[in-house]
């Protein structure tokens, strides 16, 4: 038996830290209803399921948990990305990763797993032993794990502070039981933390040794505005620039060889 709304909704609300008069007042309902809600002596029309979860930022796999538990039929899709509705999606993704070339450029899921990887982001990863080559190939133990990328990494131990924090925080924010398994085992692999000094850096770079080349790159997140699937939300495009002139000219002089 799975949790009523109510439950889901109060968890959420813990989640989110938000009292339940705070919630109203987002939510523009009486605090009344609301914990009426919670006690499950009250059932809300699945307007109002969905209304509350959009107050409280749910992500959409969760939105339908909470329809399901309150009697209603899940209202966000979950389409493989090869079904035909989601043809603009792939299509845009395949553009951004092309035309991102000569540097790399991945498309992951929501729990870091890869998806597609245009031959700049295919290159920096090939130093990897082959086991963590073989699909499903998660980008963060691929980065972290002692048979990965991180003997090459020149800052893993800065690296691997901002990525366990970052997983803490993203398994936080979706509840999402593989996202804190990731980050417990990616706590457990050698190369230990250590904070950044920002010193005139803009962002923590990677910096990372590949055929001889020592490189260094920031990186950004794209996410699609507005998803209403739960696949397209959970989708991000992991973009790397060139953080020094010298990663530059390589990374440009392999694209034109």
């Amino acid at each position: 038996m799975g949790d009523t709304l109510g439950a889901l909704l109060r968890q959420w609300r813990h989640r989110r830290s938000l009292s339940q008069l705070e919630l109203s007042l987002r939510a523009a309902v009486s605090t009344r209803y609301l914990s009426c809600i919670e006690t499950g002596k009250a059932t809300p029309s699945r307007s109002m399921v969905l209304h509350l979860a959009e107050r409280l930022e749910v992500p959409l796999r969760v939105r339908n948990d909470m329809l399901l538990a309150a009697g209603f039929a899940p209202w966000f899709p979950e389409r493989e990305l090869v079904a035909p509705a989601l043809d603009p999606v792939r299509q845009a993704l395949d553009r951004i990763l092309a035309a991102h070339e000569p540097f790399p450029a991945m498309v992951l899921d929501g729990e870091w797993n890869l998806i597609n990887a245009n031959p700049a982001a295919v290159w920096l990863g090939s130093g990897a032993a082959p086991h963590l080559l073989n699909p499903p190939i998660n980008l963060m133990r691929l980065a972290l794990h002692p048979d990965g990328l991180a003997p090459a990494i020149a800052n893993l131990p800065e690296l691997r502070a901002r990525v366990i924090a970052n997983l803490s925080r993203q398994a936080a924010r979706t509840a999402n039981p593989a996202l804190t398994e990731l980050h417990d085992e990616i706590r457990g692999y050698p190369g230990g933390e250590a904070e950044t000094d920002p010193g005139e850096s803009v962002a923590v770079p990677v910096r990372i040794r590949v055929e001889g080349h020592d490189l260094a790159f920031i990186s950004t997140l794209t996410t699609f505005s507005h998803p209403t699937d739960v696949t397209v939300a959970e989708l991000a495009v992991e973009s790397y620039f060139p953080a020094d002139t010298a990663t530059a000219e390589i990374m440009l002089a392999r694209g034109t060889s």
